[in-house]
C-alpha cells in the first residue's frame, strides 16, 4: 500500500477545509473550488464535493455523516484549551478520562464530522486484558 487516507464529501468545500487548516495545522496541497488536498506531518486529508461528477451518480449529493476522525495529541488539556476555551469549537463531549486508556473529548468540525482528540493513556481494570499485539510493545 502507497497511501491510506479519508476524503470528506461536503457542500461546502472552502469552509471544511479553511477548519482543518487553521485549527488543526493541515497545509494544503492541492487546492479546486471542488476538491482540496491537505497534508500534515505526513498525515493526508481531503475535501471534496459531494456533487462532483468524480462522485458516483448514486451517491452524488451525499455529505460525509457517521464519521469520526482520531486525532492522537501529547497533551489534550492543551489542545482542549486551545481549541475549545480560545476558539470557540463545537464541544460534542466534554474533556474527560476513559477507562480504556484515552484522557479525549470530541469537537464537531462545520460538515458534522467528529473529531475526537485523545492522549492515549495506560488503561485499567478489566480494560488491561482487552488489548492484544499492541502497536508500541
Amino acid at each position: 500500500m502507497q497511501s491510506f487516507y479519508s476524503v470528506l464529501m461536503t457542500e461546502d468545500v472552502a469552509t471544511v477545509s479553511a477548519f482543518y487548516i487553521r485549527h488543526l495545522g493541515f497545509e494544503p496541497t492541492f487546492e479546486s473550488d471542488w476538491y482540496v488536498s491537505l497534508h500534515r506531518d505526513g498525515h493526508e486529508l481531503a475535501v471534496l464535493d459531494c456533487s462532483h461528477e468524480t462522485v458516483p451518480a448514486a451517491h452524488r449529493g451525499r455529505v460525509s455523516n457517521g464519521i469520526l476522525l482520531n486525532l492522537e495529541v501529547d497533551d489534550v488539556d492543551a489542545e482542549f484549551e486551545r481549541l475549545v476555551t480560545a476558539n470557540g469549537l463545537t464541544l460534542a463531549l466534554p474533556l474527560r478520562t476513559e477507562d480504556f486508556g484515552q484522557r479525549h473529548f470530541i469537537v464537531e468540525a462545520p460538515d458534522g464530522v467528529l473529531i475526537d482528540v485523545i492522549t492515549p493513556i495506560e488503561p485499567v481494570g478489566d480494560y488491561v486484558a482487552q488489548f492484544v499485539n499492541r502497536i508500541d510493545e
